[in-house]
């Protein structure tokens, strides 16, 4: 059934990745169209989604972001395809580090570096940062279900170098990596949530009370990595900009849990300047409980 699903889905792609970003987003409105008001995918998750993180807003205002969410869903979706084509030097063009400087004077430091991102914007451009680091870099991903979709996945985001790590293999391969010459930089995207049965620490999330990611803060500790915080902002259709904000340089000196809530409040910040960039269409708040007295 997966490949069937694989080879019905590959012509669309194959087609997507060589078409002009004109027609794209020609197509992305049609399809916004389609998703939205024929098929209503997943409408209900995001209804839900922003009614919890945002119950201070009219229904009027929550729609608004809806739809506008939707939009950008279907040209995230289409770009996402048209990256398996990409040039280089078109990457360069839609998607800028405005101060790769934050990672250089870490480089110069002589010191690993995890960087932490959200889903939010294009973050599937983000891996033509090979052209701006000296780093050797390494994405830590959810593996797929579907092995045929995980391969064309992992292809896709390894074109400009990186190494992908799936999030079960993230302790060993970063353990081994660490015994290699050569520094580290470390991409993960740590909002989503993690299974209720291994969470170890809970806290406010946009006025959810739900489990959080540790293993990024865990990691650094361990191996005296900085972590730095990139924030995606879309400028227009097919444009974005990443900037690097250095969360620290010496994680332990901080204590437990801390530099997750510095990581947690940063997102806070991102999805409610602009929320209709976040990813909505995901359970965030599955496990949400009420908050300890």
């Amino acid at each position: 059934m997966n490949l069937l699903v694989y080879i019905i889905a590959y012509p669309f792609i194959w087609l997507i990745s060589r078409l002009n970003f004109s027609t794209i987003y020609l197509i992305s409105d049609f399809l916004y169209y389609v998703l939205y008001y024929v098929f209503s995918y997943r409408k209900s998750v995001v209804r839900e989604n922003l009614k919890l993180a945002f119950p201070e807003m009219s229904k009027k205002e929550r729609l608004e972001i809806e739809k506008n969410n939707f939009r950008n869903l279907t040209d995230i979706f289409l770009e996402t395809f048209k990256s398996t084509r990409m040039e280089e030097n078109e990457l360069k063009k839609r998607f800028v580090f405005k101060n790769p400087e934050v990672l250089e004077k870490i480089y110069n430091n002589n010191q690993d570096v995890i960087v932490m991102c959200s889903h939010y914007c294009s973050w599937e451009w983000v891996f033509g940062i090979r052209n701006i680091t000296r780093f050797n870099i390494n994405a830590v991903y959810k593996q797929l279900s579907n092995k045929y979709f995980d391969k064309l996945t992992k292809t896709r985001r390894s074109q400009y170098g990186a190494n992908m790590i799936t999030t079960k293999d993230t302790f060993r391969e970063i353990s081994r990596l660490s015994k290699l010459e050569g520094l580290n930089f470390y991409g993960f995207a740590s909002d989503q949530s993690p299974k209720k049965s291994t969470a170890v620490y809970w806290n406010n999330f946009l006025n959810n009370w739900v489990p959080i990611h540790i293993g990024a803060e865990v990691i650094a500790k361990k191996y005296n990595m900085a972590i730095v915080f990139m924030d995606l902002q879309k400028i227009k259709r097919g444009y974005y900009e990443a900037s690097f904000s250095l969360i620290t340089d010496k994680p332990k000196d901080f204590e437990d849990f801390q530099l997750t809530d510095k990581y947690i409040r940063m997102v806070e910040k991102q999805i409610q300047n602009k929320p209709e960039y976040y990813t909505w269409t995901h359970r965030r708040f599955k496990h949400r409980q009420s908050p300890p007295n």
